[in-house]
């Protein structure tokens, strides 16, 4: 089942969510056992080369088929953007790549025009990418000359990069939601504005990678990547890691702080006494390896949600909603509009029990104790699945906010309420 990439070459010609390729070039794909890869093979080729598809759409009689225009497929770094709160705007940015801070500054552009005055920037599992994209989104939020970060190497010089511009988010209120996928650039958009007291970071212990590499070209046409220097927050922590020669220690670093229990407590997070910085404000901070949050937020080991947290990590909520989507595509297709799908869909008694009993033939079986203790939260993120396959991340994040706990937490600090 397709989910066509928003802008690209297949939605332009009408092909959509839920649409069955059955035809790519007279080949047949569908029901011969060909896998995924081999499908995707033959639809890739030279851009502005046409690809013919037959496709199977629920509700139209036989195959429709499609001339795409091959062409370069649109990558998007911001998932979502949209108002969680009253006057509080969310954004959430999956990597930092070279169109970040264009995407960037249109959302938060649109977002001021809907009456935005705080922010809460979602950096969680976001691994990182251009350095450029990290200081020119720091530099939004910081007043010209103020620190972003440095790096220096042991025969390496200081290099200094600092804001220079005027930003459009420097008077707004803002919180960094950060864990332990929270890498690179990442961590330096996080570093940057909590030593420069300009925003709250919540969440968990970042990943803690702060190496700066140089790449030496080979004759062979192979290549070196040499490490140089590492990068450090304003105040000088190095945001690095410490590795002391045992690679496989490092290499398992992150299951070790769910082992150790760091995940679940605040209490079992390593601080170094010695590597404890003090902000301009007068804030403690402390190095060691990733950016520490402000206010810490554990995963939750809510024994009540037993039932819940089986039946979203096996991954039946999300087929089940998949399945359904399929099924009722064109009655789900009605909704004009987001707003109208959270306001007029709800999931009800039969559905939650057509999913509880979708559970049962996968092995799931709930005691009633832990069945009612999980309704809301699986009700809930059964229709963020639903919304997910109709408007993409724009359905998903509003309604999951719901059941998001460092999200709540943000809105707490921010001294705002859920958007209604």
């Amino acid at each position: 089942m397709i989910n066509p990439v928003k802008g690209g070459p297949s939605e332009k010609v009408g092909i959509m969510a839920g649409d069955r390729i059955v035809v790519i070039d007279d080949s047949l794909v569908a029901g011969v056992g060909i896998a995924n890869r081999d499908a995707m093979r033959k639809l890739k080729g030279k851009r502005g080369t046409l690809v013919t598809v037959d496709v199977y759409r629920r509700g139209v009689t036989g195959l429709t088929r499609f001339n795409i225009t091959r062409d370069v497929i649109p990558t998007y770094s911001l998932d979502v953007a949209y108002m969680a709160g009253n006057k509080t705007g969310y954004i959430r940015l999956n990597k930092f790549s070279a169109t970040t801070h264009e995407e960037f500054v249109k959302a938060a552009g649109k977002l001021k025009s809907e009456g935005m005055e705080k922010l809460i920037l979602d950096l969680r599992g976001n691994a990182g990418g251009y350095l450029k994209a990290a200081t020119d989104i720091s530099d939004e939020f910081l007043g010209d000359g103020k620190l972003i970060v440095y790096t220096q190497g042991k025969n390496r010089p200081r290099s200094f990069a600092f804001a220079g511009r005027k930003g459009m988010l420097e008077a707004e209120d803002v919180v960094v939601l950060i864990d332990e996928g929270s890498a690179s650039a990442s961590e330096i958009v996080a570093g940057a504005l909590q030593d420069n007291d300009r925003g709250t970071i919540i969440g968990r212990r970042s990943f803690g990678k702060g190496l700066v590499q140089e790449q030496i070209s080979i004759k062979d046409g192979s290549a070196l990547r040499l490490t140089v220097a590492r990068y450090y927050t304003p105040t000088g922590r190095s945001i690095q890691k410490p590795y002391d020669g045992d690679f496989k220690k490092y290499h398992h670093e992150s299951i070790e702080r769910y082992m150790n229990g760091e995940t679940m407590s605040e209490d079992s997070v390593p601080v170094v006494d010695t590597l404890r910085y003090t902000t301009p404000g007068g804030k403690i901070v402390y190095g060691g390896g990733g950016i520490m949050p402000d206010v810490y937020v554990p995963l939750s080991p809510d024994s009540s949600l037993i039932y819940y947290n089986r039946m979203a990590n096996m991954g039946m909520i999300f087929q089940f909603a998949f399945d359904y989507s399929d099924m009722q595509r064109q009655a789900l297709n009605k909704y004009k509009s987001f707003e109208d799908f959270d306001l007029n869909f709800k999931v009800s008694s039969t559905m939650f029990q057509e999913l509880v009993d979708y559970g049962k033939s996968k092995g799931v079986e709930p005691d009633k104790e832990s069945l009612e203790t999980s309704r809301f939260h699986i009700s809930t993120l059964l229709k963020a699945y639903i919304a997910r396959n109709v408007f993409d991340d724009a359905g998903f994040y509003p309604i999951y906010q719901q059941l998001d706990p460092m999200m709540e937490k943000a809105l707490e600090v921010l001294k705002d309420k859920p958007r209604k």
